[in-house]
């Protein structure tokens, strides 16, 4: 059995954009890798699973059982993986990518960064679907290192969207036409937006289920909540139109305009618990972002001046989007007092924690790198830290980055847990995460689609963002 000593290899391989018979080449010598000893955190609710030998080959886990009982390959890379856990890599549901001018491509920079904090699955939210098709291919290939990607394209909004990366939509046929060109185009769903007129979503949404697309995003202005579910929305971002439907004005909210103030001061309980009622009965998920709307709504209260991540922000980041968002955000969004504000971040909390355990399935997403300062990967962490916070169990909140989003997509015959069959996306932790959910940062090992990435390996991937962002333009 081959020790570690090729790993600086590996990671240098898996770290840059490659050639197919280079890739063919590492895949053949490193075809199998072995973890033994290990403690697998079962996802579905399972005890843990201690002193395990996982053995995967290629891009798929092969065998577990317990250490001792297996034939180890003699040609096999074993990891010592004593004293560590190993879980399902993470998914962040939530993201934009690339997002015309506002986030430039920087693919040397983003997806790295997902990489090494073990997120090995994204779904972008809205973003330039041709390089987005671009990535996809080359990450399937192997050229290039990134996450799965799951993408929208064009997110679907009013005839004048806000937002690049958008198709407009001014009435019914137009919903109907979007729909289809995208599915035409490749999208694996429709993501809407909150300008999008009330026919032109309706259509969009019938249009969606029988072209066989999942249809997501925000509860648009001119929606309730609950039409929403009602027409098989199938996630709902940010808690959009949530408040509002649990407002004693919401007619009036729909109507327009709306305030955070107004949220917070008509909110009635009643009102809530029929439209939570609602959303667990249709099963209509939850994506509620609360990395980005703390960030929103404090934005004015927290201090980043001294944020360590910025070293990983390129200059478009820092120079044209985030005073961009910040102008915006203080200008048209944060209009109400700082208690208020604060009062209502809160009651995010209360409101996931409510829906959680009436049965209204979660995932987590950020908003990266849309928000200031939620950074690609390292936000995850802090979405699954404010997941606790809100009063899940930390198995809860990391179901909402491994076995739901696979539940959400159809996937769990290939992903949210680790068993045999499965894809071979996993992360190795140097402490259990379901006694702290902050140790899902403390990363040992990424495996992407079968290959290992060392602690090494992944520094070195962190060091090469920070060069590649000390060039940004």
């Amino acid at each position: 059995m081959k020790s570690l000593t090729l790993r600086t290899a590996i990671g240098l391989f898996v770290a840059i954009t490659i050639g197919a018979a280079g890739r063919e080449q590492a895949l053949a010598l490193e075809s199998t890798l072995v973890f033994s000893h290990v403690n697998i955190i079962d996802t579905t609710g399972g005890p843990l699973q201690s002193d395990m030998t996982v053995i995967l080959k290629g891009e798929r886990i092969a065998q577990i059982a317990r250490s001792g009982t297996l034939h180890i390959p003699h040609q096999a890379q074993v990891v010592d993986a004593r004293g560590k856990f190993l879980i399902p890599g993470l998914w962040d549901m939530h993201v934009h990518t690339v997002f015309g001018d506002w986030l430039p491509r920087a693919e040397n920079i983003t997806l790295p960064l997902f990489v090494a904090n073990g997120v090995t699955g994204v779904r972008d939210m809205g973003g330039d679907l041709e390089v987005l098709k671009q990535w996809r291919t080359q990450i399937a290939a192997g050229t290039l290192l990134g996450p799965r990607l799951y993408i929208a394209g064009p997110m679907l909004d009013g005839p004048t969207p806000r937002f690049p990366s958008s198709a407009p939509v001014a009435n019914a046929a137009d919903g109907r036409k979007v729909v289809n060109d995208l599915k035409v185009q490749g999208v694996d769903f429709i993501k809407i937006q909150s300008l999008i007129p009330r026919d032109g979503y309706f259509a969009a949404a019938e249009q969606a289920k029988k072209v066989g697309l999942t249809f997501v995003g925000h509860v648009p202005d001119a929606v309730r909540a609950s039409e929403a579910s009602n027409a098989g929305q199938k996630s709902i971002e940010h808690f959009t139109g949530i408040f509002e439907g649990c407002s004693t004005i919401e007619d009036q909210l729909i109507a327009g305009p709306k305030s955070l103030g107004q949220n917070v001061s008509t909110y009635d309980a009643g009102r809530a618990k029929t439209l939570i009622a609602l959303m667990a009965k249709n099963q209509t998920w939850q994506v509620p972002t609360l990395v980005w709307e703390r960030g929103q709504w404090l934005i004015d209260d927290i201090d980043l001046s001294r944020d360590p991540l910025t070293k990983y922000a390129p200059a478009a980041w820092r120079e044209r989007t985030w005073p961009m968002f910040t102008r915006d955000i203080l200008k048209d969004m944060d209009t109400d007092p700082l208690p208020v504000r604060k009062r209502f971040v809160q009651m995010e909390l209360d409101m996931t924690l409510a829906m959680v355990r009436a049965g209204v399935p979660f995932m987590a997403g950020t908003d990266t790198a849309a928000g200031v300062h939620v950074f690609p990967g390292f936000s995850l962490h802090d979405e699954l830290a404010l997941f606790v916070k809100a009063g899940l169990t930390p198995l809860q909140a990391l179901q909402t980055a491994t076995r739901n989003p696979a539940l959400f997509m159809g996937r769990s015959a290939d992903m949210g847990s680790v068993e045999a069959h499965k894809l071979a996306d996993l992360v190795l932790l140097d402490a259990n995460p379901l006694e702290d959910i902050g140790n899902t940062r403390k990363i040992n090992a990424v495996v992407l689609a079968g290959r290992y990435l060392s602690r090494e390996d992944l520094d070195g991937m962190l060091r090469r963002v920070q060069e590649a962002v000390a060039t940004s333009k």
